[in-house]
């Protein structure tokens, strides 16, 4: 059994005395791991970080087997991102998210496009906390939770949307919200993708996103906790946006 493949490298393990287990995600074959020999190496070991771009061949006797990659790389990543304190967080929170949510071997080629040309984007640091906002939006709706704030759930209508229900995800506006509005999550207008997009309101529209992640996403999943490279990123952005 073999293919090949491109793919971002999620994280790794290691394998015996020289070798690791990466962690990928790939357009075709969704997550999945396999074995590089000498992985760790001094040669081999620094191109092989989390996030990387890597061309990758794959090959087991069954295919139920871990089996093995080769890798090269396409595209590094990390040095990218430590450039810069909140990128390096938000890199470390996506390949996490990845890793916490995505089934082994099952393709998502739509959420693949959208994280490769988010980690392209890692040296636009004004840019990255709103593209990693909708990268979010994008992983709800992938894992079937995505939020509907296309209209009010109760008026129907599309003007003046202020809330989000915290059970269906649908927006409602200061009418429609009522005496309930104190039950609401806030609705940003970043969410809506108006404003200016400053740092503090998207701070604000992750933590609509991260009740969503928690009570939702990781309930369906065994109700583990969120990785804590995620709030560490929020908690990273939240410093910058009150400096």
């Amino acid at each position: 059994m073999e293919w090949r493949d491109t793919g971002i490298l999620l994280g790794t393990r290691k394998h015996g005395e020289s070798g690791l287990i990466l962690d990928v995600f790939t357009p075709g074959h969704g997550r999945h791991a396999g074995i590089v020999r000498g992985g760790a190496s001094r040669r081999q070991a620094p191109m092989l970080q989390p996030g990387a771009q890597l061309d990758l061949a794959w090959r087991a006797r069954l295919e139920d087997h871990m089996g093995t990659f080769t890798a090269e790389p396409q595209r590094a990543r990390a040095a990218i991102a430590m450039s810069h304190r909140v990128t390096l967080a938000g890199l470390n929170a996506v390949t996490a998210l990845l890793t916490f949510c995505l089934p082994e071997r099952e393709p998502h080629p739509g959420l693949y496009r959208r994280t490769e040309t988010l980690l392209d984007l890692l040296d636009q640091v004004t840019l990255w906390p709103l593209a990693y906002l909708r990268w979010e939006l994008a992983l709800l709706e992938e894992m079937g939770f995505g939020l509907d704030l296309s209209c009010c759930a109760v008026t129907g209508a599309t003007e003046g949307l202020t809330h989000v229900s915290p059970k269906s995800g649908r927006a409602v506006t200061r009418a429609g919200a009522g005496a309930w509005a104190d039950r609401l999550l806030p609705l940003p207008e970043v969410l809506l993708g108006h404003g200016a997009a400053e740092d503090a309101e998207i701070v604000q529209a992750l933590g609509v996103t991260g009740h969503f992640l928690s009570h939702h996403l990781a309930a369906s999943l065994g109700d583990r906790p969120l990785p804590a490279a995620r709030a560490a990123f929020v908690e990273r952005l939240d410093r910058q946006a009150r400096r």
